[in-house]
């Protein structure tokens, strides 16, 4: 394998051919997969009553708060792309910024938090599943099937299985089931936030509440840890946009394509989001008892609870929504996995099986079934161990989002910094969005990890003392650290630059 030492110069040109199907994807393709990996509707129904227990009615300041981080580091994103477009995205580009230490690690956080978040999209599915045949059947034994432990796991495994088929078959197949399944999600998202203002204006709401300029004001909240925790919060709810990114070797003009995919997806999801909360809070207010966004009762999924009061015989609707979302994320976030094991198969940082192209489909044949496999195992021993375990896992993504954004954005500023005082547009996009971007991500890295030691923190659980969410989020960046000891030994070449080096 060649050496790869300076960006591709010309156009069309990845910064090493790995046999993926080029041009296969065009702008509205990839924003349309970007929507769908990030999954609204399943996000917002997990995610509203958790951020809302942190900071109460300053729910929409701080969806705010968290999205100008993922702006800022989309756009060292696309500049990342800009120069060098390859399915590895933070594993190569860190390579390149910082060497093979930090982009084995960059990759690595990268991989992690989409293997974990490809079992609780699927378990997500399963809940759901169940719960819209309770609704279609009118009989409710059905819904409780999905705590029937071995239906549960079973059915899982088949939700991972279909969805890793369908992302086997390359990008073409992945982008029309995409298309309509994001499509009736953001239907019934949009059905949702007009039924809720439509009671609030009719006087039937559960807590009518007006929307207020202080609900917008971050500095408001409470404290700088529920500040932090609810930013955590958000920054998972937006995280996601980068799988636009990591199809840069199969969508149409990849200089360009990709990045601008990034940035109009996460202002698109801002814009749904902002919507979707307002109206929730309208409605249903933040107190801890019945509809209330702020009752513990409800913060599994909010959803779940207010679709009936809200949209009445149509609140199967939204099951069938969240049931379309959790798949299509599912189906999704195959991509990132997927590509970033390619890449590093690719460049010697993996075994060279993780390299393998399907010849029928120009995918990432071994990468993407290798990724299906690790995610089944992960929900199957940490749902079998301890239903809390699995839940910490998700609260410790966020750690795992912020470490390898940061590293991601950290890595554009320090790879163009030899450009990023020749214009007014390479210093914002260069050095300082990035910049920004990068330290506020690995500051709530450091406060999240901190934070998260309190035993009280997540569900609750702990290890000798410690929180499970810390040791959970702490153990797999270590984990990543001793496998990456271990591809040293193994792939010594990838580690002493031989293969992919550092170069501007």
């Amino acid at each position: 394998m060649s050496t790869a030492t300076q960006p591709a110069p010309a156009a069309h040109k990845t910064l090493s051919d790995k046999g993926l199907k080029a041009g296969s994807v065009g702008l509205i393709g990839a924003v349309v997969i970007g929507v769908s990996c990030i999954a609204p509707a399943y996000t917002l129904t997990a995610a509203l009553g958790p951020t809302v227990s942190e900071v109460g009615v300053h729910l929409p300041a701080i969806f705010l708060v968290g999205f100008i981080p993922m702006l800022l580091v989309a756009l060292g994103y696309r500049e990342l792309n800009n120069a060098m477009p390859d399915a590895g995205t933070s594993f190569t580009w860190a390579t390149r910024a910082f060497g093979p230490w930090i982009g084995w690690m960059g990759g690595w956080g990268l991989i992690a938090a989409t293997i974990i978040v490809l079992s609780n999209l699927a378990a997500v599915a399963v809940d759901f599943f169940y719960l819209m045949l309770a609704q279609l059947f009118s009989n409710p034994e059905l819904g409780g099937l999905s705590k029937n432990l071995p239906v549960n796991i079973a059915t899982t495994l088949v939700f991972i299985a279909l969805a890793c088929w369908i992302s086997y078959r390359g990008m073409e197949t992945t982008k029309g089931v995409q298309y309509v399944l994001v499509a009736f999600q953001l239907l019934v998202l949009g059905w949702f936030a007009v039924a809720a203002f439509s009671h609030v204006a009719n006087g039937s709401a559960f807590d009518a509440t007006a929307l207020s300029p202080d609900w917008f004001n971050p500095f408001a909240v409470d404290s700088f840890s529920s500040f932090a925790a609810g930013v955590s919060l958000s920054i998972f709810i937006y995280w996601g946009w980068d799988v636009t990114l990591t199809m840069n070797e199969e969508t149409r003009n990849p200089e360009k394509t990709p990045g601008r995919a990034a940035t109009v997806t996460v202002l698109v999801i801002v814009v749904i989001y902002m919507t979707v909360a307002l109206a929730t809070l309208s409605f249903a207010g933040t107190g801890d008892s019945g509809l209330g966004t702020g009752n513990p009762d409800n913060q599994g999924s909010i959803f779940a609870v207010l679709a009936g009061p809200v949209m009445g015989p149509f609140a199967i609707l939204m099951s069938l929504a969240i049931l379309s979302s959790s798949a299509a994320s599912l189906q999704s976030t195959f991509v990132s996995p997927a590509r970033t094991l390619l890449a590093m198969g690719h460049y010697k940082a993996l075994h060279p099986k993780f390299g393998r192209i399907s010849p029928r489909h120009k995918s990432p044949s071994y990468a993407t079934v290798a990724a299906a496999v690790a995610a089944a195992a992960f929900y199957v021993i940490t749902r079998t161990t301890s239903e809390n375990a699995l839940w910490d896992t998700i609260t410790a993504l966020g750690m795992m989002i912020c470490f390898y954004y940061g590293i991601t954005a950290l890595a554009c500023v320090w790879f163009f910094r030899a450009q990023a005082f020749s214009g007014a547009r390479a210093f914002l996009c260069k050095f300082l969005a990035p910049l920004l971007g990068g330290v506020i991500l690995l500051v709530m890295f450091v406060k999240t990890a901190y934070d998260s030691m309190d035993p009280e923190y997540g569900s609750g659980s702990s290890v000798g003392g410690v929180g499970l969410v810390f040791v959970l989020g702490m153990g797999v960046i270590l984990l990543g650290v001793v496998l990456m000891l271990v591809m040293y030994k193994v792939r010594p070449e990838f580690f002493r630059g031989q293969v992919l080096s550092r170069g501007i």
